[in-house]
């Protein structure tokens, strides 16, 4: 691939934007290392990542929650964490 081939990199706003750039990822997965590709892979990649963290950002588990939510899955109560 040329160098005026690259896609210039630039901050992902919208969802078409979104599905763009990972379309366009996926063509430059078997970048040769050290290539203008494999930079411009990491640099989309970087984009992307920051874009689905701003748009579908993961809300913090409540402790809590999270562990009675893995006692119900294997099953057990509050009684079963007892010594007694």
């Amino acid at each position: 691939m040329r160098e005026e081939d690259l896609v210039k990199a630039k901050v992902i706003k919208t969802d078409e934007e979104h599905a763009a750039a990972l379309a366009h990822l996926r063509t430059l997965m078997a970048a040769a290392p050290g290539s203008p590709e494999e930079e411009e892979l990491e640099l989309l990649a970087v984009l992307i990542e920051q874009y689905e963290k701003a748009r579908w950002p993961i809300a913090l588990t409540d402790p809590l929650d999270a562990i009675e939510f893995r006692m119900d899955q294997a099953g057990l109560t509050r009684e079963d964490l007892s010594d007694e």
